[in-house]
């Protein structure tokens, strides 16, 4: 599975690390994600999402189908 947020689609940066010789080494910043079972109440189910942190701060305020659709998704396109 691949390393990226499917809510926000946040997913790895490329960069390089810089030494103070200034000797330049490829690096990645991968994204703060996290798996979790988030409850929607409207459907009285249980869903398993892997999402950033930044998101499941918003998902925990909003909840998750009106974060949903504020970011013109389906709960489809998230569990696929």
């Amino acid at each position: 599975m691949s390393r990226k947020c499917k809510l926000t689609n946040k997913k790895p940066l490329v960069g390089n690390k810089v030494s103070h010789a200034n000797n330049r080494t490829k690096m990645r910043q991968q994204p703060n994600l996290k798996k979790k079972r988030i409850y929607i109440p409207e459907e009285d189910r249980w869903v398993r999402v892997k999402l950033s942190a930044r998101a499941l701060r918003t998902v925990s305020k909003k909840g998750l189908l009106a974060f949903l659709k504020d970011k013109g998704l389906r709960l489809k396109d998230v569990l696929a």
